[in-house]
């Protein structure tokens, strides 16, 4: 049995409606810190849409409706928390890099400054640890006043996750994070993902089922809406308890 204090997020009972459409059907699942958790399955089929929830992305979709209840450190989401603490708190690296159209160092220092961060000794302290903490310190800290958008695509997406650790967040929510970059760029991310672990909690939506085998603990597998296995990652690519998931990881459809 897990120790509850281990438990990150609680998702129970998790129905999700855009309009009369119905995105996740009885989602149930816990998360545990310290942790890398997989999403995988075909498109369409709720992973993003979940991982939106976790931090109430999809507060800004229109007709979105959430039934059930989503605990983040024992707290409702929706209940017992200010929308703006949870973000500070679960922080998103999406699918395309997206630095701001401003320098390498206000990327990273803009977080801080929106929570009260002023100083500048202070700041400089933040983006530099952050950007260690991304592992990409070395390759920037010349250029920190120059345009984040000058840097290549593998770069920018490290950009994205140092800003997101420079809020000091708990759990970090990638939503195929490496989707739009090159291999040696993934395999720098993936390094990433597996040194950050020790300090944060990572959720990450992956198209590569390779991924998910080298660097999570947990995987769960979508299908329409629903989870249809979860559990260790090992278990779930090596044996299956659903055949639905033994055909998605065998190449039989998806």
């Amino acid at each position: 049995m897990n120790n509850n204090s281990d438990v990150k997020f609680d998702v129970s009972s998790v129905d999700l409606f855009y309009g009369d459409f119905q995105a996740l059907k009885n989602i149930n699942l816990t998360v545990l810190e310290r942790e890398i958790t997989a999403f995988i399955g075909p498109s369409g089929c709720g992973k993003s849409t979940l991982l939106k929830s976790l931090n109430r992305m999809n507060d800004l979709v229109e007709g979105c409706k959430i039934t059930g209840t989503i605990k983040f450190n024992g707290l409702d989401i929706f209940k017992d928390m200010e929308v703006t603490e949870l973000r500070k708190r679960v922080g998103m690296v999406f699918q395309k890099p997206n630095p701001f159209p401003m320098s390498i160092y206000d990327n990273i220092a803009f977080g801080p400054r929106t929570h009260g961060i002023k100083k500048k000794s202070k700041l400089d302290e933040i983006v530099e640890t952050s950007l260690r903490q991304a592992s990409i310190w070395d390759e920037v800290k010349d250029r920190l006043k120059k345009p984040a958008l000058g840097m290549s695509g593998g770069q920018q997406q490290r950009l994205c996750i140092a800003r997101a650790l420079a809020v000091k967040p708990e759990v970090i929510l990638m939503d195929e994070p490496t989707s739009a970059l090159d291999p040696i760029s993934t395999i720098k991310i993936e390094e990433l993902c597996t040194e950050l672990k020790k300090d944060y909690t990572i959720i990450i939506v992956t198209h590569n089922m390779q991924q998910a085998t080298r660097i999570a603990d947990k995987t769960a597998f979508f299908l329409l809406g629903e989870i249809i296995e979860f559990d260790k990652t090992e278990k779930i690519f090596s044996d299956p308890s659903d055949s639905r998931t033994r055909d998605y990881i065998t190449g039989h459809f998806g």
